[in-house]
């Protein structure tokens, strides 16, 4: 069967998923689906996928995390039959293989960095893995960096390489009663930035420390814009989901500040209430799609793929991408393609018989 699919076809599937993408206790209506072109369409990569947490993309291949330890791979528009990775990690509801970056230089070393929660005597951590793959295959996985604080609920996990070729890695807090986001001695509720091999770059904001910015509660996507500026979108308590330009050594407030209104820290770009459970954001820079505003970001509490303007905010907010239930992650490829992964199977959605799903947004 034809896996391409217009997204305006996808209007069928309103009537639909307005049953079962909304329940008493959750009664967000979804959002009509909307596109910028009728030649733009969605191809279905992989369905089936087990509770995908983020997306990698080199040349052909998509790498896609599963929250219950495997890497897959989607080489070509074909899922891959064996998983790159098999890895344990502990079961619980926001922990897990969580997020995937691979190295700037991926094409000659194959590294691939993942992020892991794990139980030890009791207590949950996190801990970044570089794995070296040939031909979809794990060859080598050392641990890098270890002993970030976990948590079943607010347990954060992105990773990402920045312009500046640093790993960028967004940690949640252990909970919403912990101060430990203030505390400078912890890795709790922090954006940290680590060197390709997890040492501490010698110009980050504090001495000897992997802490770029604190007071963060559950930071679930990052990315920069054209002129390097780095922005984080992050869960509120269900509601105040933040939006924030990050800053080297800045206090974003959690959990004595929210959003705006307290002038020692600083104040959220954009502020949800009720929440939208934001999930990746991407700056989009290639020319393939005609976008009106140039941040995408993955909603799932909404269900929505959105375009924005950071600039002029919320009224800004057009949908590119509804009807596919809760959208946990989109990237951008080499082609200037849009990458994204939904969140049915992750314990808060309602999934069909295909879920979940890998696709590919194109021309």
């Amino acid at each position: 069967m034809d896996k391409k699919i217009q997204i305006i076809a996808i209007v069928g599937a309103i009537i639909f998923s307005a049953l079962v993408l909304t329940s008493p206790s959750d009664p967000i209506p979804l959002p009509k689906p909307t596109s910028n072109s009728q030649n733009d369409f969605v191809t279905i990569l992989a369905d089936n996928l087990d509770k995908p947490r983020a997306i990698a993309v080199s040349g052909n291949r998509v790498f896609v995390t599963e929250k219950d330890g495997f890497i897959r791979v989607v080489e070509n528009g074909n899922l891959l039959e064996s998983s790159l990775a098999a890895f344990r990690p502990v079961n619980i509801f926001d922990g897990g293989l969580l997020g995937i970056a691979l190295h700037p230089n991926f094409s000659n070393n194959h590294y691939i960095y993942v992020f892991l929660t794990y139980e030890e005597d009791g207590d949950l951590w996190n801990k970044i893995l570089r794995i070296t793959e040939s031909e979809n295959k794990l060859q080598d996985a050392e641990t890098i960096f270890d002993k970030i604080p976990g948590s079943s609920f607010t347990n954060g996990g992105f990773i990402k390489f920045g312009p500046d070729k640093k790993l960028y890695v967004g940690t949640g807090t252990v909970s919403d009663a912990s101060h430990l986001p203030q505390d400078l001695d912890s890795l709790s509720g922090k954006i940290l930035r680590l060197n390709d091999d997890g040492t501490i770059p010698d110009d980050n904001p504090f001495p000897n420390s992997p802490v770029y910015s604190l007071g963060h509660r559950n930071p679930q996507g990052i990315t920069w814009d054209n002129n390097g500026n780095m922005f984080v979108a992050e869960f509120g308590p269900e509601k105040n989901d933040e939006i924030n330009i990050i800053l080297a050594g800045k206090n974003y407030g959690w959990p004595e500040h929210q959003c705006t209104g307290d002038e020692h820290f600083e104040a959220a770009l954009l502020c949800y209430d009720p929440s939208i459970e934001p999930g990746g954001i991407l700056f989009y820079s290639g020319d393939k799609l005609d976008f009106e505003f140039p941040f995408i970001m993955a909603s799932m509490r909404s269900a929505n793929l959105y375009q924005l303007d950071f600039e002029q905010g919320l009224s800004s907010q057009k949908s590119i991408l509804s009807g596919i239930g809760r959208v946990r992650d989109v990237v951008e490829g080499n082609d200037g393609s849009l990458y994204v992964i939904t969140s049915n199977t992750d314990g808060k959605g309602f999934p069909d018989r295909m879920d979940d799903k890998l696709l590919r947004i194109l021309k």
